[in-house]
C-alpha cells in the first residue's frame, strides 16, 4: 500500500518555521525591490522617450506615474483586512502574488503611458495585499520567543531588496535601449516564483483556522510548528489561549462605523480612537521624514540638485543602499534597550540636522556667481548618506511596530491596516510632489523636510507613550486608567523600563496560582491516604 504523503514534506519545528520565514522574507524583499527599482527607470532615456515623459512640462506627469503605485498599495492594504479574514493568510499572499505578477507583466511589456500606469496600480494593489498579510502570517505561525526577531528580520530584508534594485539599476545604466529599464522591472518575477513554489504547501495560520471552526487542523499545525505531539500539554495550552483570544474578539469587536461615530470605547477598551491615531501618526511621520524623496528619486536629486553625472549618481545611490542596510541592523538589538520613543526622536532629530546641511550646501549650487558651486554642493552627498543612517536606526522599523503594540486586542488588525494605509497615502503624496518641488522650488524644497522633522521631535516626546518593556495587556491596563493626553506628564508612561505596578501584579498572580496548585496537591494527597 502507498502511504499518504506527509504534510509540508515532513518538515516540523525549526525547519518548518524557516520555510515560512523564507516565503514571508521573499515577499518583503520584493516590497523593498519595488521601492527602489523605479528610481533607475525614471532616468532611463529610452523609457522617458517611449512613454513621452521627457522635458520640464512632463515633470508632474512623471511624478504621477511613479506615485500611482502607492495608491494601489493603499487600496491593497485596505482590501487585505477583509480578504485576509475571508481567504486566510496563505491564500491572501497567493492572491497578492498573482496580482503583482499581472501588474509586473503589464509594466515590462509597456509601450504606452496608459499601460504603464495600469501596471503600476495593479502591482501596487498586489503589494498592498502581501505586505499587510505576510507579517501577520509570520507572527501567527512563529514561536513566542522568535516572533519579534523574525518581524525585525523581515524589515531588514526590505532593505536587501532595495539595495539589490539600486545595484541592478547601476549595472544597467551602462546598457542602452529598453533593456536598461525592462530587465529591472522583469526581475520582480524571481521573487514571485519563490512565492509560488513555497506558499501553497506551507501551513495556514492556526489562529485563522480556529476562528473559522477548523480546530483539528489548527491543533495539528501548532504541534508541527512546535515539533511536539498534538496531545502535549503545551499544545493544549496554546489552543486554549487562542480560543480565548478569538472568543474575546468576537464578543468585543468594533466596526469602523462605530469608530467614526465615537462608540468604539464601550467595547474595545478606553481611548480607542486616540490609540488608532497614535499608530497612524507613527506611520505618517515615517513619510513626513522625507525618506521617499530619496528612495524613489535619489539619482534625480543627485543629478538635478547636486549636479552630478547620471552614472555617478546611480553608483552613489547603490553604495548608499548598502550602508543603509547595515546601519538599520543597529535597531535590532537596541529597540528594547533604547525604547520606541527614543529611537524615533533620535531619528527625527538626526534627519533634521542632515536636511539643514543638505539645504545649505545645495543652495550654494544655485547661487549665481558663487565660486566652485558644484564642489560645495557635492559635499551634500555625505549628508544624504548620514540621513539614511538616522532613518535606518530610528524610523525604518518602529513605525510599523508601534501600531501593533499601541492598539487593543480587538483593534490590532484594524489598527495595522489603517496604519499601513496611512503610510501608503502619504507615500503617494511625497512621491507625487517631489519632481515638481525640485524643479520649481530648487533648494527651498528641502526646507519642508527640515520643518517636518523638527516638529516630529516634540510631538513624539509630548504625545507618545513608551511601549518597550510592556506586554500588550500592560498597554490595555494603562489606557483603562484614562491617562492624560500629554504622555510626557506621566513619568511611568515614558519610562523605558516596565512599571513596577505591572511587575507586582504579575508576581501576585503567579503566587496565587502557585498557592492554588499547592492546595490542590495537598487535597489529592489527602484523598489518596484516605
Amino acid at each position: 500500500m502507498f502511504r499518504m504523503a506527509q504534510p509540508y514534506f515532513g518538515l516540523r519545528g525549526g525547519w518548518l518555521t524557516f520555510w515560512i520565514t523564507l516565503a514571508c522574507g521573499a515577499d518583503m524583499t520584493l516590497y523593498g525591490y519595488d521601492q527602489g527599482v523605479f528610481s533607475g527607470v525614471v532616468i532611463s532615456q529610452d523609457f522617458l522617450q517611449l512613454h513621452d515623459l521627457q522635458g520640464p512640462s512632463k515633470t508632474t506627469l512623471l511624478g504621477t506615474v511613479t506615485a500611482i503605485y502607492d495608491v494601489g498599495c493603499c487600496i491593497g492594504s485596505l482590501f487585505a483586512y477583509w480578504l485576509g479574514e475571508q481567504m486566510g493568510r496563505r491564500n491572501t499572499v497567493l492572491l497578492g502574488t498573482i496580482v503583482m505578477s499581472i501588474g509586473a507583466l503589464l509594466q515590462v511589456s509597456s509601450y504606452s503611458l496608459g499601460q504603464m500606469i495600469t501596471g503600476r496600480v495593479i502591482t501596487g494593489i498586489g503589494n498592498g495585499l502581501n505586505t499587510s498579510t505576510a507579517p501577520i502570517w509570520q507572527v501567527e505561525t512563529s514561536k513566542v520567543q522568535l516572533r519579534g526577531k523574525l518581524v525585525i528580520l523581515e524589515n531588514v530584508l526590505v532593505l536587501v531588496g532595495f539595495s539589490l534594485a539600486n545595484w541592478l539599476n547601476y549595472g544597467l545604466s551602462f546598457a542602452s535601449g529598453p533593456v536598461s529599464w525592462r530587465f529591472p522591472l522583469s526581475f520582480q518575477f524571481v521573487f514571485n516564483i519563490i512565492l509560488f513554489f513555497t506558499v501553497p504547501w506551507l501551513p495556514e495560520s492556526p489562529r485563522w483556522l480556529i476562528s473559522h471552526g477548523r480546530e483539528n487542523e489548527a491543533e495539528q499545525i501548532i504541534a508541527d510548528l512546535e515539533d511536539k505531539d498534538s496531545s502535549d500539554a503545551f499544545i493544549q495550552l496554546q489552543m486554549s489561549e487562542i480560543r480565548h483570544s478569538v472568543e474575546y474578539e468576537r464578543a468585543n469587536s468594533v466596526s469602523f462605523r462605530d469608530i467614526l461615530r465615537g462608540r468604539a470605547h464601550e467595547k474595545a477598551g478606553t481611548n480607542t480612537v486616540r490609540r488608532l491615531i497614535l499608530g497612524m501618526g507613527a506611520q505618517a511621520m515615517q513619510q513626513f521624514s522625507g525618506i521617499n524623496v530619496t528612495s524613489y528619486y535619489l539619482p534625480t536629486v543627485l543629478t538635478k540638485s547636486v549636479g552630478l553625472e547620471e552614472s555617478l549618481a546611480r553608483l552613489l545611490t547603490a553604495c548608499n543602499s548598502v550602508q543603509y542596510l547595515l546601519f538599520s541592523m543597529i535597531a535590532i538589538p537596541n529597540v528594547e534597550r533604547w525604547g520606541r520613543r527614543m529611537l524615533m526622536m533620535f531619528g527625527a532629530a538626526g534627519m533634521c540636522f542632515c536636511y539643514i546641511l543638505i539645504t545649505a550646501l545645495i543652495r550654494c549650487n544655485e547661487m549665481p556667481g558663487y565660486a566652485h558651486p558644484h564642489e560645495v554642493a557635492s559635499a551634500s552627498v555625505a549628508f544624504f548618506f548620514l540621513y539614511y543612517v538616522f532613518f535606518g536606526i530610528g524610523m525604518q522599523g518602529v513605525p510599523w511596530l508601534y501600531p501593533t503594540e499601541i492598539n487593543s486586542l480587538t483593534m490590532r488588525t484594524k489598527g495595522a491596516a489603517l496604519g499601513a494605509a496611512t503610510n501608503w497615502i502619504f507615500n503617494f503624496m511625497v512621491v507625487e510632489i517631489t519632481p515638481t518641488g525640485i524643479q520649481n522650488l530648487g533648494w527651498r524644497f528641502y526646507i519642508i523636510w527640515i520643518v517636518l522633522n523638527a516638529v516630529m521631535v516634540p510631538v513624539i516626546y509630548v504625545f507618545y507613550p513608551e511601549t518597550a518593556g510592556r506586554t500588550l495587556e500592560d498597554m490595555d491596563s494603562y489606557y483603562r486608567g484614562n491617562p492624560p493626553l500629554l504622555a510626557c506628564l506621566d513619568k511611568e508612561a515614558i519610562s523605558r523600563k516596565r512599571p513596577e505596578r505591572y511587575l507586582a501584579r504579575d508576581e501576585h498572580i503567579i503566587r496565587a496560582k502557585e498557592g492554588n496548585e499547592m492546595v490542590q496537591h495537598l487535597e489529592t494527597m489527602e484523598h489518596g491516604e484516605a
